[in-house]
């Protein structure tokens, strides 16, 4: 889908932000900088990552800047509240610069971090595919936890096929 108009993108993107927000309120206080893995993302990590890619890397070379992303770790905010304080606020950093692309900028070059030109709207369009795999992480780590997790448009895998027909 190419983007034309960046507020229609916007509105969008808010919808794949609530579902990110609403599955991020889950995590357990006692359980944000929990791991897997020692050396892997910890809950807070991947909450305070999806912020800073958003705000650092695309908010900045949607504009022709270079990345500014300095890491996710809890430097950046401490505790649950403060770590959804900067969530919504990178948010709110970031769309507020996104709103002031013109057309013209959505057709222009700029450069990935790894220095690959690429059409502003076609880089635009990978944010909400990487928010969207590090909140599948969230989930898969909430479930280690034990922490229930809503489905993520209404119904469960179970209760859809409760629901679906037999082929015939």
């Amino acid at each position: 889908m190419k983007i034309e108009n960046v507020n229609d993108f916007l509105e969008y993107y808010s919808k794949v932000r609530a579902r990110t927000r609403r599955v991020a309120l889950l995590i357990p206080d006692t359980q944000l900088e929990w791991t897997y893995q020692p050396g892997k993302f910890t809950l807070g990590d991947l909450v305070r990552h999806i912020a800073a890619i958003e705000r650092w890397l695309y908010a900045e070379t949607v504009f022709g800047r270079p990345a500014a992303y300095q890491g996710c770790g809890p430097e950046l905010a401490s505790g649950k509240a403060a770590v959804l304080d900067y969530f919504d606020a990178m948010h709110a950093e970031s769309v507020a610069l996104f709103q002031q692309l013109t057309p013209e900028q959505l057709e222009a070059k700029v450069s990935t971090p790894a220095g690959y030109p690429i059409t502003c709207w076609k880089w635009l369009r990978l944010l909400p595919e990487h928010e969207i795999h590090h909140r599948g992480q969230i989930y898969l780590y909430l479930n280690q936890l034990g922490v229930a997790t809503p489905p993520l448009y209404g119904l469960s895998s179970e209760e859809v096929l409760e629901l679906s027909q037999p082929k015939s």
